[in-house]
């Protein structure tokens, strides 16, 4: 499932409002057993959307944690992807059953604060100051924090440096989707699998996370707060830029997996996550750059990702072993470790200083952008984050615009009446709890 199938589960039943859970009942763990060698410990059960290279690493993480120490053993749990995790940390709850850590998206956190599911971490934090301001910040309500940051991530712009060269391209990215535009008809004289190679792909689905950055490139915004604005000249204008790209130049495509065709050498460049940088690099048989997303009339980019937010349904105890595993989490050595073995952001401002990781980042400069890009990154504009679905609407409106040519301004100004529907559905809540 993806977010479209719990936020639907979330609305259907109002985690807070239905009379289907208390707030403060203690609910069991998943099942499980801690196993002999670590027999009298406290579990504690963390769930995760990670699998592959990242969930190995997450899972050498957790097993340094359980070694580190005697007195809580933590079990990590795949569960799917992020939207996966989210639909069965609802379920659970229904079910009266509460993991006691979870991974939560950039867009799904907010639904389980919102409806009183997470445990607020002022008290359970050591020292919030370790942490990187802006992504911890992300997280911090009317001061009381309700997640910590830890798979945090922005796209970068992926390119394929061996096609630049064939291209005669210079070795960067470009400066401005304008310059990346130019460049389209170079990159079209390369041959990649019996046909031009084209210049950037498109997501077909939660492209909107990429789009929220190339809105504000051009000069505009999903919301301001949660009134919608997506259907003004700003967000128009990326919208037509991408339009024309697909449908005039045709130099750009929508694509089910751009990373996968950005690895097969089928596009020269992409917009995707940091988190995806060493799995990028190794499995692509050229030589892979990383830049900063381009600018247009100014410049931008979303922050998204993962943070962890502890469960309110479980036991004290089980807080407080939780919590030791978030004080883990939030050493340098350890945040430094995350980052190298996955590309996500260093969360821990320290983690930076780590001689492993500048070492890295002195052999392979890519992962220095991703840190450098940081100082672009803004927080999402209110209506994706808080609003049922706001996603889908946006990502199923980029898909008509990609496959049919559709205009832009008509596509956003159904959009935005979406929008406004859905903001309407949160406002009193977002009105009582953010505001």
């Amino acid at each position: 499932m993806r977010r479209r199938g719990f936020l639907g589960l979330a609305a259907g039943l109002s985690l807070a409002g239905c009379g289907y859970r208390s707030v403060d009942a203690v609910y069991s763990q998943p099942a499980g057993a801690v196993p002999p060698q670590y027999a009298g410990r406290v579990r504690i059960v963390f769930w995760s959307p990670y699998g592959g290279v990242n969930g190995k690493a997450l899972d050498g993480l957790v097993a340094k944690f359980n070694e580190s120490q005697d007195d809580v053993y933590a079990e990590v749990q795949f569960q799917g992807s992020y939207d996966d995790v989210a639909q069965k940390v609802a379920a659970a709850l229904i079910a009266k059953q509460a993991p006691d850590l979870a991974v939560l998206s950039d867009v799904t956190w907010e639904r389980f604060f919102l409806n009183e599911a997470l445990e607020p971490l002022n008290g359970y934090l050591a020292d919030s100051s370790v942490y990187q301001p802006k992504l911890f910040g992300e997280y911090v309500v009317k001061g009381q924090s309700w997640c910590v940051p830890f798979a945090r991530s922005t796209p970068i712009l992926y390119y394929n440096r061996d096609a630049f060269a064939a291209a005669g391209l210079p070795d960067r990215a470009p400066r401005t989707w304008s310059e990346l535009q130019s460049w389209g008809p170079s990159l079209a004289k390369v041959q990649s699998g019996g046909r031009s190679l084209r210049a950037l792909a498109f997501a077909k689905v939660d492209g909107d996370w990429q789009f929220q950055g190339n809105v504000w490139q051009f000069g505009g915004s999903y919301s301001r707060g949660l009134d919608v604005t997506i259907a003004e000249s700003g967000a128009v204008a990326a919208g037509e830029w991408q339009r024309s790209m697909v449908h005039s130049s045709k130099l750009a495509y929508m694509a089910s997996s751009p990373s996968t065709d950005f690895a097969n050498g089928l596009v020269a460049t992409i917009q995707e996550s940091t988190g995806g940088l060493k799995s990028m690099t190794s499995k692509a048989k050229f030589r892979v750059g990383a830049g900063f997303i381009p600018g247009e009339v100014a410049s931008g980019i979303a922050t998204g990702g993962g943070g962890i937010g502890m469960l309110r349904n479980i036991s004290a105890e089980r807080k407080q072993a939780a919590a030791a595993f978030l004080g883990f989490l939030a050493r340098p050595e350890n945040a430094a470790w995350w980052t190298i073995q996955t590309g996500y952001l260093p969360v821990v401002e320290a983690a930076r200083e780590v001689p492993e990781l500048q070492k890295l980042i002195a052999e392979q400069p890519n992962y220095g952008v991703a840190i450098a890009q940081l100082a672009n990154a803004r927080q999402q504009d209110a209506i994706r984050l808080y609003g049922r679905n706001a996603n889908v609407a946006i990502y199923t409106g980029l898909q008509q615009i990609y496959a049919d040519n559709a205009s832009p301004t008509k596509v956003f100004s159904a959009v935005a009446r979406r929008l406004d529907a859905i903001g309407d559905e949160v406002r009193r809540l977002y009105e009582e709890k953010v505001l």
